[in-house]
Order: C-alpha cells, then structure tokens, then sequence
C-alpha cells in the first residue's frame, strides 16, 4: 500500500464527517503555513503547553516559533529542558501531563476516524487519553488510510522504520514501538476539546 501519496477530497472529507461522528472536530487547511496560524490561533493566552516529539510540529514551524517565545503561552516543554536536576527535572515531566494543551501528530487516521499513535517511553500518552483538555494534532493528508488495520499496518510496516532512522540520526539511539494508542472515541462527558489540523500536503512519517 502507498503510504506517501495524499488524499483526494472526497477522502479527506469522510474522514472529518468520521472524526465529527466519534466527537472529534476536524478542520482543513491548504499548507503547512496555514497550519501553523490556524494552530496559533487554538491555543488561548496563558495556557500552558506540552507537545510531544513531531516531525510534523517541526516541519510547519511550530517547534521553531515555541522555542523563540513570542507567544503568550506557558512552554513546559521548554521548563523540563532547562531543569539541570534530574530529580527536579523528572518532577516537571510527571506535573506537565497537567498542561492545558498538548499538541503533537498521529501515525495514521483511518477514514472510519479511528486513529493509532504510538510511543518508545510513552510519556506523551497520558496527555492524549486523559489528563490534557485540550489535544490539536496537526496531520499530512498522506496518513489517512481505509481501515483501523490499514492504520496499525501503516505504523508497523512503514513508521516505525523511518523513526528509527530519524532517532539514530539526532541521537545515536533508535526507537521501538512499544506502546500503542488506539484511539475510537471522545466521551463527551469529559469535556475535552480535541482538534484535528489536517493538511494538504505530505507531513512527518
């Protein structure tokens, strides 16, 4: 299966309606500049924020504008790298799945709006099912697939190689695909906002 290729309208489209349909909002922008002002204008001031590590994030520019704080936000992020105790260091990873935004990608979509993401350590997953009230993934058209399987083959098949490629380059260390999110449904009595910017163009893995 072609995992590179983006989705034509009609696609794109069932997929919002499916993401509707499971409580998810879903909106569509032309390019990774659109992406990344429609993101901007989500996150409310003063709100503290966490995101995990994204391919997609970095390639729209995000990454770079979190980092140069011209925002109004609070970047936890930023807070852990700056810590220099470990003890203290790990104390600000465990109270940053409080934030009030966590932003990141997923691996694959299926048109269905069944989603999968997955994680080496799984520090980024509690935000994603519980703790953070607010959740926006920013998603190229190239991750939406058929089926929930056509999703976890995707991941399997397909991401999991280039991550590992792309960790061993910045870090020197590979990754495994440990722990894996499937995602079916928001319970609307937990009151979470979460969003979906999809783009039209080919982003991250």
């Amino acid at each position: 299966m072609d995992y590179e290729t983006l989705a034509n309208a009609e696609t794109i489209k069932k997929t919002v309606d499916a993401l509707l349909k499971r409580g998810i909002e879903a909106v569509v922008v032309n390019n990774r500049a659109e992406a990344l002002e429609k993101l901007k204008s989500f996150i409310q001031k003063g709100a503290s924020v966490m995101n995990g590590s994204s391919r997609t994030l970095e390639e729209i520019g995000f990454v770079d504008y979190l980092k140069s704080g011209k925002h109004d936000w609070k970047n936890l992020h930023e807070e852990i790298l700056q810590e220099k105790d470990p003890a203290e260091q790990a104390l600000l990873r465990k109270q940053a799945v409080l934030s009030d935004y966590y932003l990141g990608s997923v691996h694959a979509i299926a048109e269905t709006g069944e989603f999968v993401i997955a994680s080496n350590s799984g520090s980024q997953l509690s935000h994603i099912v519980f703790t953070s009230p607010n959740l926006i993934f920013v998603v190229g058209t190239q991750k939406i697939v058929p089926t929930l399987e056509n999703a976890m083959k995707r991941l399997e098949d397909y991401v999991v190689s280039l991550e590992d490629q792309h960790m061993k380059k910045l870090y020197g260390v590979g990754t495994l695909l440990s722990k894996i999110v499937i995602f079916k449904h928001e319970n609307p009595m937990m009151g979470r906002k979460i969003r979906f910017i999809i783009v039209n163009e080919k982003l991250g893995f």
